[in-house]
């Protein structure tokens, strides 16, 4: 009697833990959100400060003088109870804060060519980025070429 409820549970913790995965991962949502509103969210304009510019896509740059290394980044937020647009507003200002610092250790005033990378697919805009929300994490992934451009 006890191997027969024991196995019991153990068939029903794995078809409730399946369960559970399958709902996760029916959950996570391609979303494209605008850049600009994720740049005027959370602060965002005074937490990345004008010593590292952002370009995006093929967005025209000043002349590049020296170009360092290519880099990625791909950050994840807790999404429980907010907005896809909100957690995705907010995990884009991490994934840029981390671009900056990067920019700042390698030397760098500018990230140019920026596309979103989510699981190593690019797409490129100038004015789009790419975040996966699900009803736990939000993530967005970044890539771009980290440069000294001309300043004026």
């Amino acid at each position: 009697m006890k191997t027969w409820f024991s196995a019991f549970c153990g068939m029903t913790l794995v078809a409730t833990l399946n369960l559970v995965t399958q709902d996760a991962q029916a959950n996570d949502r391609k979303v494209m959100l605008p850049i600009t509103a994720a740049m005027s969210a959370n602060d965002a304009s005074s937490r990345l400060d004008n010593s590292v510019k952002f370009y995006f896509g093929k967005q025209a740059t000043p002349k590049i003088e020296k170009r360092l290394v290519s880099d990625k980044t791909s950050k994840k937020t807790n999404a429980f109870g907010k907005s896809d647009e909100k957690a995705c507003n907010w995990v884009f200002l991490s994934a840029m804060l981390q671009l900056q610092a990067r920019a700042k250790e390698l030397g760098a005033n500018a990230v140019v060519n920026i596309v979103s990378n989510y699981d190593n697919v690019e797409f490129s805009s100038e004015t789009e980025f790419e975040c996966h929300a699900g009803a736990i994490m939000a993530g967005v992934a970044l890539k771009g070429d980290f440069v000294k451009i001309a300043e004026k």
